[in-house]
């Protein structure tokens, strides 16, 4: 395998074109296998026996004898020899609570590409189709969802198991940047733009972009790249129809480090490895980080504003300056040396990529080799 400084293939370049064309998700020629809609189960949660003995509670097998003469439950129901306990589990011992130390379980975490039309809620009153709908089942626990999309907007959405990770990741004050492709009616003029970048007036308080860039379009419909570090309702839609543009689709790409995978096609959804998984808990460990450090710099004056700090390199890439989008722009190597990698030019180096190349790979494999599903797959569509 080449790794280090090999281009990547033709394939695997992201382009904003390919976005807003419909491209980005029409190219995967690979017919999916059928989906099995349960993930594999995480590493076997320890015995009961073990897990109280640990406890000094007594030996195994006198835990074992309790277990025998119905002297234990586990959530208020009888236990039985052999059985497994997982993180928030209630053991009794003679009808007393005992305190016993199990890890939770690992974050689990998946992307999936939202089309239009479906509503990010586990209960709609007007029951219109729903992201769980097409989600894996997890054996504990449930999915949550980073953040939300409105009904008629697609791409990108994170969920997880972690409630701590989730709050992490959506919270104001990390500030994690969105990136979106937003075609409107109209093209924006100069005063309009930095209005847009300075802030314009919402129902419910001030609002900017970190950055607008064009994306070509034809006739009326103009698209545009946008950036922002927050998630309010419909942010996006209500900041250019304050200046005058209604948004006739919403695409969004980008969430913190994680870009939506080329090839995930629309109402499909691929599971994270432990790798990205990492990555994307550092990422926003790094941001709360540098939130509570900005946040403890006092102004001068009000007339002062915080320049953005210089962001890491991601999982050791070299950044590089970024471009306004259009045909015959390329990346720019030069040294600006507070910019991310374009996302859009290509998506390695950037949390998800690894994970959904090296799920396709095991895929084809499995495919050649003729054999059957062995258990629940990581990249699928919903029913």
């Amino acid at each position: 395998m080449k790794h280090e400084e090999a281009s990547p293939p033709e394939s695997t370049v992201i382009r904003f074109e390919d976005v807003v064309s419909g491209q980005f998700d029409a190219e995967d020629t690979v017919v999916a296998a059928p989906l099995k809609r349960v993930l594999p189960p995480q590493p076997e949660s320890p015995k009961l026996h073990k897990v109280l003995a640990q406890a000094g509670m007594g030996s195994r097998l006198e835990m074992e004898q309790l277990i025998l003469e119905g002297r234990i439950t586990v959530n208020n129901e009888p236990a039985h020899v052999g059985q497994r306990v997982q993180f928030g589990d209630h053991v009794k011992v003679n009808g007393k609570p005992i305190r016993f130390r199990i890890e939770p379980p690992p974050a689990r975490v998946i992307a999936y590409h939202k089309p239009a039309g479906e509503v990010v809620s586990n209960d709609d009153p007007q029951n219109r189709p729903t992201v769980f709908r097409k989600l894996p089942k997890l054996f504990q626990g449930k999915w949550q969802s980073v953040g939300r999309l409105d009904l008629n907007t697609e791409g990108l959405l994170l969920f997880t198991s972690s409630g701590e990770l989730a709050n992490n990741l959506m919270h104001p004050r990390f500030g994690l940047e969105r990136e979106y492709a937003v075609r409107v009616l109209g093209a924006l003029n100069q005063e309009e733009k930095k209005r847009l970048l300075e802030g314009v007036k919402l129902d419910d308080g001030m609002a900017n972009f970190g950055s607008i860039e064009e994306g070509g379009g034809e006739g009326s419909n103009c698209w545009y790249r946008v950036t922002i570090s927050e998630g309010r309702n419909r942010e996006v839609r209500r900041m250019f129809e304050a200046v005058g543009h209604a948004v006739s689709r919403l695409i969004r790409i980008r969430y913190g480090a994680m870009v939506l995978p080329r090839g995930l096609k629309r109402g499909a959804w691929m599971e994270l490895d432990a790798g990205d998984i990492n990555a994307l808990t550092q990422k926003a460990r790094n941001s709360a980080a540098t939130a509570a450090q900005e946040a403890s710099v006092p102004l001068a004056d009000e007339g002062m504003t915080r320049e953005r700090p210089p962001r890491p390199p991601l999982r050791g890439r070299r950044p590089v300056g970024r471009a306004p989008v259009g045909r015959g722009n390329k990346p720019n190597n030069g040294a600006t040396g507070n910019a991310q990698p374009d996302p859009l030019k290509t998506n390695f180096g950037y949390i998800g990529a690894d994970s959904y190349n090296r799920q396709r790979q095991e895929q084809d494999s499995k495919r050649g080799a003729g054999s059957g599903s062995s258990g629940g797959r990581r990249v699928g569509k919903g029913r």
